[in-house]
């Protein structure tokens, strides 16, 4: 018993730090060319994310945080499985998106988590990552839903959670990822509430020269 707490908490641990990787801090650094960085959490949205380092620094630039991120989430449950089963894996990977939203080294000032739950879901929950796509396609493309990021996080979010309870009560298979258990639920919605805290509590974007390009895509585009 001793040793299985010790595990999940190291699933734990690891996950968080998996997390804290300032994937956006570090395309900054390499996009300025050895001029001062710009600190994305004083420029565009305030927000260390792929969206604004699209705005900010460029669509390329953009899209490889968003592939970091991601790739955060994902091993993040890999490595929780890989140390405490399939409750490691939802915990590794739920606590890489705190991580991720609260990071130690920048003063727990991180992104909002979204890109870290793609990860999470692709890792964890398989069996629903084809609609948790649909679902952002959906309310990326519907002009009422792009002008209500916090709406359209909110309605991935219970979509998300309310299909892992079904998985889990139906014992309905889940692809390459852990068996749908209660801690799949638990981790989706733990995930969910913190990524709809940082969107609920987000400071207002920050005037700026310095984008390359217009902010025109909301954070919520990215698939939750």
């Amino acid at each position: 018993m001793m040793r299985r707490r010790a595990d999940l908490a190291l699933a734990g641990i690891t996950g968080y730090f998996v997390g804290t990787f300032p994937s956006a801090d570090l395309a900054s650094t390499l996009a300025s060319r050895g001029r001062e960085a710009t600190d994305l959490r004083n420029t565009g949205s305030g927000n260390p994310g792929a969206v604004n380092a699209m705005a900010v620094l460029g669509r390329r630039w953009g899209y490889g945080v968003m592939a970091a991120d991601i790739g955060k989430g994902a091993l993040a449950a890999g490595v929780g499985r890989r140390l405490a089963g399939t409750n490691g894996a939802h915990l590794g990977a739920t606590a890489c998106v705190v991580g991720h939203c609260f990071p130690l080294w920048s003063g727990f000032r991180g992104g909002k988590g979204v890109a870290a739950s793609v990860g999470q879901c692709l890792a964890t929950f398989p069996a629903y990552f084809p609609i948790d796509l649909a679902v952002a396609a959906v309310t990326a493309s519907s002009p009422r839903w792009k002008r209500r990021a916090f709406a359209s996080t909110a309605f991935a979010s219970v979509t998300w959670v309310g299909a892992s309870v079904v998985w889990w009560q139906r014992g309905w298979p889940n692809a390459w990822g852990p068996p749908a258990t209660i801690a799949l639920p638990v981790g989706a919605a733990v995930s969910s509430s913190v990524i709809l805290y940082k969107f609920a509590t987000a400071a207002p974007p920050v005037p700026t020269s310095t984008q390359k390009l217009p902010p025109a895509l909301p954070d919520h585009e990215v698939p939750t």
